[in-house]
């Protein structure tokens, strides 16, 4: 975890666990693949319904990288039922701005200031809160186990570690991402595809600025911005359409030179932002198929998040979907906790076809954001109009996304 103004939590006192006399998985065990978001979310709604869960997480500890991430009113929700205030964790989204390479701004879409919200947050911050949360409810977490093999048997699941230790347990919940052993299992492996683009992302200090994210669009490659923590950082994600092939993950280092001759030709506050890298990251990125089988069938396992429908950056949906996805899953599971295999069946169903269209967004908002010419001057002049005609219209056509409530 960032050490870097590390967040104090606020807890939502409307949203306590409720009495044991109300919850319906008392006492039944569920064993959780993973400690990022999904993973501790899925714990500590699990926990709330009662069941007794436990994680295994193969880092030596639960940590996460310097690094922004947004929060929309989907996740938002779903982390206010789970006791915590979305408000402690980042700050409240006053717009998000596109605007042409040059730095002119095309539209800017004014978010709402009332209700849950759009939210910037340091992805460390969300993790410490859930993190937290998870403590609170009494799960316990097993560190250093990394997962070399699952097998399925007739009374559940057993997990063997890389340091050779065996778990057993009645249900395994694989929240364990990009690569999860667990969707190898139920869904066989499947090979993603190169997307042709790449991503650097860095943090650099912040200029106290107005809580906005912008998104700078150029032909073939794209910069996006915003402040957090109150302003005091500044995350950064550049994307680049390019043959050369990049690693797939978070964590490769570049040289901060690379990143600003990509993007010499960019305007505004860009050049500056970019002058002040220090530290960067590149990552290739990859193309998933929403995963086949999210259950195994027989009420023993089951995928989440990242392991089951691995999404591009495109429409800020990872970490919202995988929020969504714990509160289901532990939904179901409560809703039928005597037959595993039809809670699971309930929980694929109501999230196949919504990860599956968010997913498609993000793909195609890889496009949007990279026209060239004489498509760009044209489609940005048809946003430009629309946003002084109906200022409101842009963001109401993602409303099914933002306006979706899991938790209701």
């Amino acid at each position: 975890m960032s050490k870097d103004n590390p967040p104090t939590t606020e807890r939502n006192t409307q949203d306590r666990p409720a009495p044991d006399t109300a919850r319906p998985l008392s006492g039944r065990p569920a064993l959780v693949l993973g400690a990022g978001v999904a993973g501790l979310a899925l714990a500590t709604a699990l926990r709330r319904f009662g069941a007794d869960v436990s994680i295994l997480e193969q880092a030596p500890q639960i940590t996460e990288v310097g690094a922004g991430l947004q929060i929309s009113p989907n996740g938002a929700r779903v982390l206010a039922a789970l006791g915590l205030n979305p408000d402690s964790i980042g700050d409240r989204t006053e717009a998000v701005e596109l605007r042409d390479h040059g730095g002119r701004l095309v539209t800017r879409l004014a978010m709402p200031q009332d209700g849950p919200g759009f939210y910037l947050s340091h992805r460390a911050d969300l993790i410490a809160a859930l993190e937290q949360a998870m403590r609170e409810a009494g799960t316990r977490v097993q560190l250093l186990q990394k997962v070399e093999r699952i097998a399925l048997t007739d009374t559940g699941a057993r997990i063997r570690t890389a340091i050779g230790t065996d778990h057993d347990t009645p249900l395994v919940l694989g929240a364990d991402g990009l690569h999860s052993a667990l969707r190898t299992t139920l869904d066989g492996p499947r090979e993603p595809f190169f997307t042709g683009q790449v991503a650097w992302r860095a943090l650099i200090p912040g200029d106290g600025g107005a809580r906005v994210a912008q998104v700078f669009m150029g032909p073939g490659q794209h910069l996006v911005s915003y402040p957090l923590r109150g302003g005091t950082l500044r995350n950064i994600v550049a994307v680049q359409e390019r043959r050369v092939w990049a690693e797939e993950g978070w964590n490769h280092s570049d040289e901060p030179s690379a990143l600003q001759s990509a993007f010499r030709g960019f305007g505004g506050p860009v050049p500056g932002w970019l002058d002040a890298v220090r530290e960067v990251y590149l990552w290739g990125l990859f193309r998933h198929p929403v995963t086949r089988n999210w259950h195994d069938g027989k009420g023993r396992a089951a995928l989440l998040g990242d392991a089951a429908h691995p999404t591009l950056p495109f429409m800020a949906q990872g970490a919202n979907m995988a929020l969504e996805d714990a509160w289901v899953l532990a939904r179901s599971l409560a809703a039928k906790p005597d037959d595993r295999t039809a809670a699971l069946r309930d929980y694929a169903a109501a999230r196949h076809e919504r990860v599956s269209r968010v997913v498609g967004m993000a793909n195609a908002n890889a496009r949007n954001y990279h026209l060239r010419a004489p498509i760009a001057p044209f489609a940005h002049g048809l946003l430009r109009l629309a946003d002084r005609v109906a200022p409101t219209l842009a963001l109401k056509r993602f409303s099914w996304i933002y306006d979706h409530d899991v938790t209701r």
